[in-house]
This record gives structure tokens, C-alpha cells and sequence, in this order.
């Protein structure tokens, strides 16, 4: 009888056994592509230590567990059911599928942020999600999977690997009379294993503690871009996909709060005000690393970049030199550039205060009498923009479908931007006066191709998206060219500037830092008094006050950013990445996570951002700490009680 008990209790054990092979299998291929990415990623870990990387390694191991277990728990439940059908042949195979086709697909998006990382510098989070509904979508998968077509040998290889494995691993009916101790043991293996899987979940066995988020990968790195490392990419969608909304914070009271920040902005009413037409261009992915004449200290002053139009149209503009995006992203980039809105832990058009009051420039100028309009050359209706810019106030939206010719399609993205720049022109000069109008390019996105017949016109650079950007910076050349003879022209306020930095080249750029650096250029051709350089800090939620500011708007109104033509303001840029908020002012930057400093750094001095210098500039460390949870207490109060406005 005792001999029937032990047979009946090792068949469980074996089942179990069974099933811990094939998650450690899966563990191990989590493990290998983390050493992948490293590989792929080299530039962004140049000074990885071999002991660093260990422990990089070993704090990987908690956040797979953590998405593993996420993955496997039904496939975890229903494979230690302790009755004998579990052995039955269809059952068996329906339990296959269920533990193959989620981890293939696990396997696969780590795959792919292998590559996307150098784009975004970060994991892909729930955002990624809003690109499911693109019309285009197969096409945009077809190119990439293209351009990285080793990337998906190595991912097809693994998931082969998965399924060989785990035909190799067996499961065999017991050849005995199931009793009552089978029952019982199998009862007792399966709530342990259960009660393991929810603390492998939770990425801890102490009760006391709360679930692993993002945040706690930067235990184990020291810079921020190291985070995307430690993580594996279904836990950074997963945990996304939970925190989606923001904490109230009570760092200061109310009258401290407003000494440090305050982004009700009090206008001079007695100012005669300007209704200039108000042109703002989102050129993609032009890094500010791009430029030739924003990069006078590269190469002893010989470094010409790759934008000769922009750079003439520089000369005669205002630019500032330190600009920083406030996202990584496109659908980051339009709530920031056109009503001052940044987006931290989640994208604003993808959050749950998507659907806040607010006043940006199109509502603010739609009420002046301003013809209103947004012109993307994608399908109608992509990124969830169109949506987003007519809840701003853009009332009339262009896209392909307005456009009218698939001809000029690049095959990817949408149109082509010379001829869609010249469609823009056109509308331009039908619309009523005064007109806002927001251009957003297309063509300087990967896959970074040019039209047939530009091929071999612009040098090669040193990367693949330097020839679209040159055939980007000619399509905008022409567009002036088309416009300077209109009417309207001299009486028009032309904003340039990009939606984020794309991939990098020089190491100046190659940082949490750089990464972020992008141009903002005001150009009016009637007033020369509008030229030259500024070394203040800028960034993208500054354009609509300092647009408005530029007009003398006469209402008082609401904006994260500074008007960046007043005087004694207090400048800064603001981004989060990575659970990790970041802040600039003047040549300093500061990292802030999980309630703690993590970094702080003479970001000019040392672009590489190789010392951190915590507790170094005691003053200057608690100046930039405090604007920064400022910024984060009204911001994130702001946005829970809906007044993203000023009462009226």
C-alpha cells in the first residue's frame, strides 16, 4: 500500500518535473536574447563591464521569471490538474498550442525590440499597440522584417528550438490505478506551484512588498538606457498595460508649488494683438544631430551635416541650439508641440486623460478667426493624430485620402514628402486669412528610401537615414521656393522642428541626453529682428507660448513650456524614459526614479554622461530636484482633476 503511495506521489513529481524543464527552457531563451540584444546594442553599452553585465544578467532572470509566469499561468494551472484526462492524447496537444504560440510570440516581440531599441531607447510599452490598427500595418512589418532579415532567422531559429525542445520533453500516463494519494498529492503540488507562480509574478516571495515594475530594473544598472537590458519587452507591454494612470504627489503646499512652477501663463493685455498666419512644420526624425549648423564643434567646424536648406534658413531665423523633444515617439510629439502638453509614464493620446479639457493653439486660435488645418501625408486616420489634432481645434485634416493620388505612395509610411509639400503650399494659398496650419513629413522614417528618381542624388552619410533626410530637406527647399512670392508670405510666423531624434551616429548624441536633441527654428520673413542663436534650454512644449507670446496673445492661458522670447524666464526640458524622469536646466541634467535621485550630470562637460556627479553641486542638485517633482506634483494633479485649462 505505502509503495502504491510513493508510485502515486513520484507521477505527480514527474509531471512537475516535466513542466519546470519546459519553463526553464523558455527562461534560457529569454536569457539568450537578452545577450542579443547587448550584441545588437553594443554602441548604447560601450562601457559595459564584464561584472556589470552579471549583474545586469542576474537581475534579468527576475523580471523573465516575472513575464513567464504571466505568460504560462493558464498553461501552469491546466497541465497540473491532478486527474487522469491531462494525459489524454487531444488534451495534450490543445496544451501544446497554449504553451507555444504565447511564448513564440514572447520570443518574438523581444526579437523585434532587438532592433526597434535604437529607435526608441526603451522597451516597447502598451503605445506599441496603437500601430495594430494601421491599414498599412502588414506592409510596415514586411519592410522591417526586410531590412532585418537576420533578426527574424534568429527569431525563427529560436521558436524552432522552443518547439523541438518541447516535443523532446514527455509526459507519459502512469500505468497504475489512480487513488486517493494521487489526487491528493497532485492537489498539493499544484497550489504550491500556484502560490510560487503569483510570487514569480510579483517578482518577490516577501507578502510586503509590492509587484516589480519598470522602475525596479534600475536596481541593477547604472544608466538609464541600461534599464531596456535588464527588462525583457512582454513584461514593459504587461506592466503598461496596468499603469496606464498617474499617483498624486504632495512634494510641496500650494504656495510653494507656485514659486516653482506654474503653468498659468498672464498675458499683457494691453498689447496690440498680431494675427499673423502661423505655420508649424514637424519634420521626422530630424535629429538635431543632423544639422550642420547646430554642430559648429563637430569636426574642427568642418562638419556639414546633412540639411543645406535648413541650415540656410537658419541663418536668417531664430533658433535655440539646446532643444530638446519631450517624447521618443510620434504620437508623443503633436500634444507637446501644439498644446504644451508633455507625456510622461504613458503617451497622452493612448492615456486615460486623452479626453482632458484643454486649449492649445488651434482652439486658442480657432477662437481669433484663424483658418485651422493639419496635413499628414499618411492614411487617414494613422497614430490616432487626426483624432487627436481635431479634438485640438484643427478643423480641416489632409491626409492620402484628401490628397487624391496613390502614385506618389512611398510604399511604407504614406506620401512621398516633395510632392505632398507642394499640395501644402497650394492649400496654403487657397485658405482664408489669417490661417494655423500644422505639416507633419513622412519621408525621413525608416525604411529611409527616396524616389526612383533621386537614387544616387544625395551622398551616402555614414547612415541609412541620411538620404531621406537630405530628399526631407529638398522637399522643404522647394516648398519655400513655391510659397516666397505669395501674398501672405511676409506676414507669416514659420515654426521648424522635429517630432523626436532618430538614430545616432556621433557619440555626442549617443546619450540619454542627445538622444532627446532636436531643432526648433522660428522664421519670419519680415522681421529681421527674429534671428540668431539662444543657448537657453528649449523644449517642444515652449512652441505654443512662444508663438503665442510672438503674437501678443491677449487672453490669459494655460501651457506647461515658457514663452522662449520673454525675458527672465526659467528654462528647462522635461522627458521621461525608461520609469525614469528626466530634467534639464542650463547645463545640468537630473534623473529621478522610484522617489530617489539616480543621476546627475554636466551633460556639456561630459555628453557621454560617464560621471555622475550626485551630491557634487549640493545647490544646483536640489535646485534641479525640486522644479522637477514641482513639474511632477502639478502635472500629475492637473491631470487627475481634468484642469489642463484656465477657468473662464
Amino acid at each position: 500500500m505505502k509503495r502504491k503511495n510513493v508510485i502515486s506521489a513520484i507521477s505527480n513529481i514527474k509531471v512537475l518535473i516535466s513542466l519546470l524543464k519546459r519553463l526553464t527552457l523558455v527562461l534560457l531563451l529569454f536569457t539568450l536574447l537578452r545577450i542579443i540584444f547587448y550584441v545588437f546594442n553594443l554602441e548604447h553599452y560601450e562601457e559595459m563591464t564584464f561584472s556589470h553585465f552579471l549583474r545586469i544578467m542576474q537581475g534579468g532572470i527576475k523580471f523573465d521569471i516575472s513575464a513567464i509566469m504571466f505568460i504560462n499561468f493558464l498553461y501552469i494551472f491546466l497541465f497540473l490538474l491532478p486527474f487522469p484526462f491531462k494525459y489524454n492524447r487531444k488534451y495534450q496537444s490543445f496544451l501544446k498550442y497554449l504553451f507555444l504560440i504565447p511564448n513564440s510570440i514572447a520570443l518574438a516581440v523581444n526579437m523585434g525590440d532587438v532592433f526597434y531599441f535604437d529607435f526608441i531607447l526603451k522597451r516597447s510599452t502598451v503605445d506599441v499597440f496603437i500601430f495594430a490598427g494601421e491599414s498599412n500595418i502588414l506592409k510596415l512589418f514586411s519592410l522591417f522584417f526586410i531590412d532585418y532579415w537576420y533578426g527574424v532567422l534568429i527569431g525563427i531559429f529560436l521558436i524552432f528550438i522552443l518547439i523541438f525542445a518541447y516535443n523532446r520533453i514527455n509526459l507519459q500516463k502512469p500505468k497504475f490505478k489512480f487513488g486517493i494519494y494521487y489526487y491528493i498529492s497532485g492537489i498539493i503540488i499544484l497550489a504550491v506551484s500556484g502560490f510560487l507562480s503569483v510570487m514569480g509574478m510579483r517578482g518577490s516571495f516577501v507578502k510586503k512588498t509590492f509587484p516589480i515594475t519598470l522602475g525596479d530594473a534600475g536596481m541593477y544598472v547604472n544608466k538609464t538606457e541600461e534599464m531596456a537590458l535588464v527588462l525583457n519587452t512582454p513584461f514593459t507591454i504587461m506592466k503598461t498595460l496596468e499603469k496606464s494612470s498617474l499617483d498624486e504627489k504632495h512634494y510641496f503646499n500650494e504656495e510653494e508649488l507656485t514659486n516653482f512652477f506654474s503653468p498659468v501663463h498672464k498675458v499683457d493685455t494691453g498689447k496690440f494683438f498680431n494675427n499673423m498666419n502661423v505655420v508649424i512644420i514637424v519634420m521626422e526624425s530630424f535629429s538635431r544631430e543632423y544639422i550642420g549648423s547646430l554642430n559648429t564643434d563637430i569636426e574642427n567646424g568642418n562638419y556639414k551635416g546633412y540639411t543645406p536648406f535648413l541650415d540656410s534658413l537658419i541663418s536668417e531665423s531664430k533658433v535655440f541650439i539646446r532643444t530638446f523633444a519631450n517624447g521618443r515617439i510620434s504620437i508623443e510629439a503633436l500634444p507637446a508641440i501644439t498644446s504644451s502638453i508633455p507625456s510622461t509614464i504613458q503617451s497622452h493620446v493612448t492615456s486615460p486623460y486623452a479626453s482632458n479639457r484643454f486649449y492649445g493653439l488651434g482652439n486658442l486660435l480657432k477662437k481669433k478667426g484663424y483658418h485651422t488645418s493639419f496635413f499628414h501625408g499618411a492614411p487617414k486616420g494613422a497614430l490616432g493624430l487626426d483624432a487627436f489634432m481635431k479634438f485640438s481645434g484643427y478643423e480641416h485634416l489632409y491626409s492620402m485620402k484628401e490628397y487624391g493620388n496613390d502614385d506618389d505612395f512611398d510604399d511604407a509610411w504614406g506620401l512621398w514628402d516633395e510632392p505632398f509639400f507642394q499640395f501644402f503650399a497650394d492649400k496654403l494659398n487657397s485658405f482664408k486669412k489669417p490661417f494655423h496650419s500644422v505639416f507633419f513629413s513622412l519621408s525621413s522614417h525608416h525604411p529611409y528610401k527616396v524616389p526612383d528618381k533621386y537614387k544616387g542624388k544625395f551622398k551616402e552619410g555614414t547612415l541609412p537615414i541620411h538620404k531621406s533626410v537630405q530628399y526631407s530637406d529638398m522637399a522643404l527647399k522647394k516648398f519655400f521656393d513655391k510659397i516666397s512670392d505669395k501674398a501672405w508670405y511676409n506676414n507669416t510666423l514659420f515654426v521648424i522642428t522635429a517630432d523626436h531624434s532618430a538614430v545616432s551616429y556621433l557619440k555626442k548624441y549617443n546619450s540619454s541626453v542627445g538622444k532627446y536633441a532636436i531643432p526648433i527654428v522660428l522664421y519670419s520673413p519680415s522681421d529681421t529682428l527674429l534671428t540668431g542663436t539662444d543657448s537657453i534650454v528649449a523644449q517642444q512644449i515652449d512652441i505654443m507660448p512662444t508663438v503665442l507670446g510672438y503674437l501678443n496673445y491677449d487672453k490669459d492661458f494655460f501651457s506647461f513650456g515658457n514663452d522662449l522670447l520673454k525675458e527672465n524666464i526659467k528654462p528647462y526640458a522635461v522627458n521621461y524614459l525608461n520609469d525614469t524622469y528626466q530634467i534639464i536646466i542650463n547645463d545640468f541634467m537630473l534623473q529621478y526614479r522610484n522617489e530617489k535621485i539616480v543621476g546627475f550630470y554636466n551633460y556639456e562637460k561630459d555628453y557621454a554622461l560617464k560621471n555622475n556627479l550626485i551630491d557634487k553641486y549640493p545647490e544646483k542638485q536640489a535646485y534641479l530636484e525640486k522644479k522637477l517633482k514641482a513639474f511632477i506634483q502639478d502635472y500629475n494633479h492637473r491631470m487627475i482633476t481634468d484642469r489642463l485649462f484656465i477657468k473662464e
